[in-house]
């Protein structure tokens, strides 16, 4: 079956670097647009960058543009999200997921994605 399992979470100082990863298996990676995801406490889950299926097109959210880059490894069926300059508010459970699709442009709209990650946490600490 398909999985999607997080990786690289934890306690981090305000203005760290995380790295979080998500390792797919059960589906062809190459063939899925991936996305990432998170929710903070209390609030709903919001998008985060998202990755079309070979890389060619990425999109990052404008409070972490610049800070945050999504990018894809296809032959290791991984996706990774780097986290520069953590500020606290971004505290929350980040989760991976993909969505069936080789077209070119990359989707927001959690509705899109079909299978998802148990999630990871980040706490940004002040």
């Amino acid at each position: 079956q398909v999985q999607l399992v997080e990786s690289g979470g934890g306690l981090v100082q305000a203005g760290d670097s995380l790295r979080l990863s998500c390792a797919t298996s059960g589906l062809i990676f190459s063939l899925y647009g991936m996305g990432w995801f998170r929710q903070a406490p209390g609030k709903e889950r919001e998008f985060v960058a998202a990755v079309n299926y070979n890389g060619g097109s990425t999109y990052v959210i404008d409070s972490a543009s610049g800070r945050f880059s999504i990018s894809r490894d296809n032959p290791k069926n991984t996706l990774y999200l780097q986290m520069n300059s953590l500020r606290p508010e971004e505290t929350a459970v980040y989760y991976c997921a993909a969505r069936r699709s080789t077209l070119g442009r990359t989707s927001t709209r959690q509705d899109d994605y079909g299978y998802w990650g148990q999630g990871t946490q980040v706490t940004v600490s002040s």
